[in-house]
């Protein structure tokens, strides 16, 4: 991990556009300085780092729990199965799990994420404990009460909360932020969904186009987790969630990975999985693994004036430097232990 002055040369993404550019790039107290071009050579490559935009942590109590059923059965409030794990496990052992998954996802290279935060004002302040001394840092959306403490809501399914204007006033009036779960049944609870002009939208893996071009106009991101969409049973197919439509009609398109339960919190897997089933450019996928970041008012882009937020990887200490594709090899190649160095100033 390095955190102070320095520069990196290598191979870049660089900028929104993830414009691959051989540059120096100088970091001076933990801020982009300078992108330089360089000749060209050969060594490391350079990305931005990862951010995850749809965590549920406090899963990771409940990490391949064996269970039957589906999406209502394990995952939906308040009764669903993961939430008797949650409500039946000591805070202490929360806080040790949450912490766990969060040092991992630091490892491989996800320097913050977008986290729903069961448990009210204790579920809120055991995720800030677990998350104190870790460089990945949560963006934390809270429910049941938690909102109040939490950098905004995490709203279920509209259909699934009684008192949701009530949480909105009130998160709004705080601040906050408004992430909401919808169109992962259905299509049935997007519309109104959309009603409350949310920051973010989370799945839309049954949204129509009609409901999409109304994402696109109104620049509300989507947060897409497919393997777990695909764990859960919401899907079989790689038509669903209609990602190829999302970004052809002007989505802005992020990944997630949803429940520790059942998916490893891994982008890079992620990555891979949405590159192969789904058909999308190595480019969009990656970028969709790191806009995320301006969610929290941190873009990752390698750009002048941005924190800096990188991954190194060294691609001749494996058979990675044989690529004639770095963006497909970075995609549906690469893993953790690719990684040589990382930078991060979230």
């Amino acid at each position: 991990m390095t955190t102070g002055d320095c520069v990196l040369s290598g191979r870049a993404l660089v900028g929104d556009d993830l414009e691959i550019r051989d540059v120096a790039i100088e970091i001076r107290a933990g801020i982009i300085h300078r992108v330089e071009d360089t000749d060209p050579c050969p060594g490391t490559w350079i990305c931005p780092a990862l951010f995850n935009a749809h965590t549920h942590l406090g899963d990771s109590v409940a990490m391949d729990t064996r269970a039957e059923g589906g999406l209502e059965a394990l995952v939906t409030p308040p009764h669903g199965l993961k939430h008797r794990i949650l409500a039946g496990t000591p805070r202490d052992e929360l806080v040790r799990a949450m912490q766990a998954t969060l040092t991992f996802m630091e490892a491989a290279g996800t320097a913050g994420c977008a986290d729903f935060r069961e448990g009210g004002e204790d579920g809120v302040r055991a995720l800030q404990q677990a998350a104190s001394g870790i460089r990945c840092r949560p963006l934390i959306f809270g429910r049941e009460g938690g909102e109040v403490l939490a950098d905004g809501a995490g709203i279920s399914s509209v259909r699934d909360v009684q008192d949701i204007e009530q949480i909105i006033t009130r998160t709004r009036g705080t601040g906050g932020r408004i992430a909401i779960h919808a169109g992962e049944r259905d299509r049935f609870d997007v519309d109104r969904a959309l009603c409350y002009e949310p920051d973010l939208l989370v799945h839309c893996t049954h949204a129509t186009r009609r409901q999409l071009i109304r994402c696109a106009e109104e620049e509300v991101p989507i947060a897409v987790c497919a393997r777990s969409n695909w764990m859960l049973g919401v899907t079989s197919t790689g038509k669903r969630p209609p990602i190829s439509d999302m970004l052809d009609l002007g989505c802005e398109v992020l990944l997630g990975t949803d429940n520790c339960m059942v998916v490893q919190p891994d982008l890079w897997q992620e990555m891979a999985f949405v590159a192969t089933v789904y058909g999308i450019a190595p480019l969009q996928v990656f970028r969709a693994a790191a806009a995320g970041s301006r969610i929290a008012g941190r873009p990752y882009s390698i750009t002048e004036g941005n924190p800096a937020n990188l991954i190194v990887i060294d691609p001749r200490a494996s058979n990675l430097w044989l690529s004639h594709d770095l963006a497909r090899t970075l995609v549906t190649r690469t893993s953790p232990l690719n990684i040589v160095t990382k930078v991060i100033n979230s």
